[in-house]
């Protein structure tokens, strides 16, 4: 099998355990993870020295949105986010007004 991507030799962390290994990636998933010496990718990247953890789930997010944006808002903290490997999230309703119902919900989606 061809992979798009192949991510060689990283510290892959999972409910097993942690292990060196390969991990092959086709499309936009994970196809395998074990040893992927001699296999051919459209990228080879090496994580030599580098964890590949799960995505992670953050329950409690301040998006600081309407009212604090001045701190932070949507947009800057979803990034934020993203950059850190969190895949999704929890927003606690600590902005003014608390964004606790649907139409509250796409009024800050529209901002």
């Amino acid at each position: 099998m061809t992979y798009d991507l192949i991510l060689k030799g990283g510290t892959v962390v999972s409910p097993g355990g942690m292990a060196q290994t390969d991990i092959g990636v086709k499309g936009e998933r994970i196809a395998h993870i074990g040893d992927l010496t001699g296999v051919d990718a459209g990228e080879i990247y090496d994580a030599t020295g580098l964890h590949i953890l799960p995505g992670v789930i953050d329950s409690q997010v301040h998006f600081r949105e309407p009212g604090l944006e001045h701190k932070a808002d949507l947009e800057t903290e979803a990034r934020s986010a993203a950059l850190g490997g969190v895949v999704a999230v929890f927003e606690m309703p600590n902005t003014n007004p608390s964004t606790i119902t649907p139409d509250a919900l796409t009024d800050k989606l529209a901002r």
